[in-house]
């Protein structure tokens, strides 16, 4: 199964309301729509099927899609519920799934320096949470190396 973080989730990440053990933090942030249950479970943080339980009863986490369990066959990122295409005929969410690969590799890549702008990047949700979190990756990277993003999100 694949969890992603709910809106609730989203807040929580970024304001801290409900308070999670630095396990569970560290294996919230995990569940970005790419990896399963399992997978978060397997990457020897301490975190058990318990605590990812509490997560989802907490309304912190739900299945990909936001509908009943899905099985571990299904592996793509998502964003939420589909938007009208633009100009270019892809959607905000196909942009985000473009997108969001290319930010987290551009703040991954700046190293310590980067880490709080990568948790940004991690904690987007949506296409526009993307766009406005993009001149701050621009800024630290710089415009050439931020061309991609660019072209993703607006292309």
């Amino acid at each position: 199964m694949i969890l992603v973080k709910t809106q609730t989730g989203q807040q929580t990440l970024k304001d801290r309301s409900v308070p999670l053990s630095p396990r569970q933090r560290s294996a919230f942030i995990l569940f970005d729509g790419k990896r399963s249950v399992d997978e978060v479970l397997a990457n020897g943080m301490g975190i058990v099927r318990e605590d990812i339980e509490q997560m989802v009863a907490l309304g912190l986490l739900e299945p990909m899609g936001g509908s009943a369990p899905v099985e571990p066959a299904q592996s793509s990122p998502t964003a939420p519920a589909a938007t009208p295409a633009g100009a270019s005929g892809r959607s905000k969410q196909q942009r985000y799934k473009d997108a969001y690969p290319i930010a987290t590799q551009l703040t991954g890549g700046l190293g310590l320096m980067g880490f709080r702008l990568n948790l940004q990047v991690e904690g987007t949700a949506s296409y526009d949470d993307l766009v406005a979190l993009a001149p701050k990756i621009r800024a630290a990277v710089g415009a050439e190396k931020a061309a991609a993003l660019d072209k993703a999100l607006n292309d």
